[in-house]
């Protein structure tokens, strides 16, 4: 080889082995627009590569499926920005999001009781979940690499289902009507905060957002006695509006605080100008979404790559920029990240339980039975 061609060869293969690992496999447009837009560096996804790393029959079984449906409550523009990388990783896999609502989810279901699989990706499927256990329709997903990035308690130790986004469901105040300091850092004083009497409080219908986790984490009693003190001492407003009309009611004023209010739609509101802040008592109520594939899929290898791809940094960038999801990945939970840090960050948390289907009947009955109480 002449000298020039050597050198020539000596300084390429010297640049390879010296750039930095991010630089090895360029990231997608979509991807760089989005770590710009949240001004972080692409060394943040150095080990994007590790994290994609999936069996390769995998892929050549995905390449023959071609597709996958994706089913999930977003609206078609976040879903569009949020399938972006993914569409530009693997253009063999053409990603079909189908928009579904609560009554949509249940149709699904009944569709696969009788033969019929209308998708490959449910998510948001807690409210069918058990329909699906109970006619053994869910894939095992166990053997997806990207479970390694979840905590623990956002994963199904079955492995029937995964959570892939996150939240809180603590109390919104009016910063106008109410100061922080004046709400208490531990669920069991709440009832004594003065400023929330005669019912300045209010409480959406919805205990399984926030009550349940308090019961699987501080038992059946606690959660009996901390309930009737709160429905007795506060005196709270009972509200049948839904989680957004609530957030917007605050922001209006209407009350001085609200439970159960997540820390996205304060936030979108704060952000906005709205005089709302969030907080939350210790143990924090953490939500998961839950995610599964339908077994029998015709598109089982491609379902298992996205999925994957979902768990991995990149996937839960696409998440925040798309839609504002607070991450899963146990490796993002820093203050960039997460609205509220100052609030979130650092507490004791209570996961939605395991035994959800054994505490619900349980919880319903002392909240139906305080609700109607109170109503009268």
């Amino acid at each position: 080889m002449p000298r020039a061609q050597l050198t020539f060869f000596s300084l390429s293969l010297f640049l390879f082995l010296t750039l930095p690992a991010w630089a090895a496999s360029p990231l997608p447009k979509s991807t760089q627009e989005m770590l710009k837009k949240l001004k972080l560096p692409a060394s943040f996804l150095a080990d994007i590569d590790r994290e994609l790393e999936v069996p390769k029959d995998w892929l050549e079984r995905a390449k023959q499926e071609g597709k996958v449906r994706f089913s999930s409550t977003e609206e078609p523009e976040p879903a569009k920005i949020m399938l972006a990388p993914f569409r530009e990783r693997y253009p063999f896999i053409t990603v079909e999001p189908i928009q579904t609502t609560r009554d949509d989810r249940v149709k699904t279901l009944i569709a696969y009781k009788r033969g019929k699989i209308l998708t490959d990706v449910q998510d948001a499927i807690g409210g069918i979940l058990g329909g699906f256990i109970e006619s053994n329709g869910l894939v095992d997903l166990r053997d997806i690499p990207g479970l390694k990035n979840l905590p623990e308690e956002a994963k199904d130790p079955n492995g029937l289902w995964v959570g892939t986004e996150s939240g809180y469901r603590c109390v919104g105040y009016n910063t106008k009507l109410m100061k922080k300091e004046e709400l208490p850092r531990r669920w069991e004083d709440l009832p004594g905060v003065s400023r929330l009497k005669g019912g300045n409080l209010a409480l959406g219908n919805r205990p399984e957002l926030w009550v349940i986790n308090l019961w699987d984490a501080k038992g059946e009693k606690w959660t009996r006695d901390f309930l009737t003190r709160l429905f007795a001492e506060l005196k709270p407003q009972l509200r049948k509006e839904g989680m957004n009309a609530l957030h917007q009611l605050l922001a209006a004023g209407e009350f001085h605080a609200f439970i159960p209010a997540g820390e996205d739609n304060t936030h979108e509101l704060a952000l906005q100008g709205a005089p709302v802040g969030f907080t939350c008592p210790e143990p924090a109520p953490r939500t998961v979404r839950q995610l599964a594939i339908l077994k029998g899929s015709p598109n089982l290898h491609a379902a298992k790559i996205f999925l994957n791809w979902l768990l991995t940094k990149e996937g839960q960038i696409a998440k925040i920029v798309g839609k504002g999801a607070l991450p899963i990945h146990k490796d993002m939970m820093r203050p960039e990240f997460v609205p509220w840090p100052d609030q979130l960050l650092g507490k004791t948390v209570s996961w939605p339980p395991r035994n959800e289907l054994e505490i619900t009947p349980k919880l319903n009955e002392v909240w139906s039975q305080l609700w109607l109480q109170r109503g009268r």
